[in-house]
């Protein structure tokens, strides 16, 4: 029979229900590294309603027995490390169950209980290193969780329905292969740490302003070339990682420039001589690309552009910390910001500064590009 160690354990965000310094007394089962092919229920015998944590990590166990519910007062259930393929229908009935880590096995989307989502406790979850291909959508409807593990498996998509979550303060996702983020992550209020790192991600979605209390948002060894300029607003993020990213380097050197069509310059022409024109004048379709004129962003510039256009990368300050790329469009490359453009030294100070700003420091610089 196995011998129960009582631990001191802090339950997050519940101080109250553990005591006045918010620890709690549980009794722990250690039986990781015992190289145990099979659930040892004769360790637990009569101790069934005792044992608050399991720790069966590192063996060989390769399931988990319908039996999983007699351990009515488990809290902590840790199955990581093993060749577990399957998990029981049964394991929904803890229903005191507040961490499950099931790291490291050889689960699959399918693998979990489609009442899955029936825990009304459950706040940590840890389901790295499985061969997911899609998020668990009975995940979705574990509204109580707080923190999921999900690195090094192979998700391809988020599905909005994460929106759900809205006691969700950490979401790891690094590692799988991702090639977008969902808007409705924004919707997460108390998300404090995002990692998305290590896929196949190009562009974040400015919805992430939204998330007014994250202090941690990595996104290095990704595909991203540029930041939503929104995303200098969020004032409680310190932690930013973008190493392993295109951002400017690949960018500039892909940096093309489409001459304008004879339209276009015509185009140019009108709105920047302020040659006037009315309905009589031209047929509708020309009123209606005049019309869809946008203005050069270069505040020295006065020009305006239709479809052809320099994409120019500006680096902005952020929380006094950083300084991010962020993208802006100028109406040709002959359009200077201070002493003159070329894409050729676009990392110049004259092209990275704003007027009223000094040189870049180039420390601030590498913490963005580098992480």
């Amino acid at each position: 029979m196995c011998r129960l160690r009582f631990v001191m354990a802090h339950r997050r965000g519940d101080a109250a229900a553990a005591g006045e310094d918010g620890a709690e007394q549980l009794a722990k089962a250690s039986l990781s590294r015992k190289q145990l092919r099979e659930f040892p229920d004769y360790e637990f015998t009569g101790q069934e309603n005792k044992v608050n944590i399991i720790d069966l990590s590192r063996n060989s166990l390769s399931s988990i027995p319908q039996t999983i519910h007699i351990y009515t007062n488990v809290v902590e259930l840790d199955i990581s490390n093993n060749r577990i393929s399957e998990i029981p229908e049964e394991i929904v009935k803890l229903t005191n169950l507040r961490t499950l880590n099931c790291k490291n096995n050889q689960l699959k989307t399918d693998s979990l209980p489609k009442d899955f989502g029936g825990f009304a406790a459950l706040e940590t979850v840890n389901f790295g290193g499985n061969v997911m291909l899609d998020f668990p959508m009975q995940l979705t409807e574990i509204t109580s969780l707080k923190a999921i593990h999900f690195g090094g498996n192979r998700i391809r998509q988020v599905p909005p329905e994460i929106q759900k979550l809205s006691s969700l303060e950490y979401l790891y996702l690094g590692g799988n292969q991702l090639t977008s983020v969902p808007v409705e992550i924004g919707l997460l209020q108390r998300l404090k740490c995002l990692s998305l790192c290590d896929n196949r991600i190009e562009t974040v979605p400015a919805e992430l302003i939204n998330l007014r209390h994250l202090k941690s948002l990595s996104l290095h060894n990704n595909r991203i070339t540029t930041l939503p300029p929104q995303i200098i607003s969020l004032g409680e993020l310190c932690e930013l990682s973008l190493r392993g990213n295109p951002l400017v380097v690949r960018f500039v050197r892909d940096l093309t420039w489409k001459p304008p069509t004879l339209l276009e310059l015509s185009g140019r022409t009108v709105k920047n001589r302020g040659i006037p024109y009315t309905a009589e004048d031209l047929p509708s379709n020309l009123i209606e690309y005049l019309n869809s004129a946008r203005h050069c962003l270069n505040p020295k510039c006065s020009g305006v552009y239709f479809s052809s256009h320099v994409e120019h990368i500006k680096f902005v300050d952020f929380c006094g910390k950083y300084r991010l790329p962020l993208l802006q469009y100028l109406c040709s490359p002959n359009c200077s910001s201070g002493s003159g453009y070329s894409s050729s030294n676009y990392t110049s100070s004259s092209d990275t500064e704003s007027e009223d700003e000094g040189p870049v420091p180039s420390n601030k610089m590498k913490k963005v590009l580098l992480g």
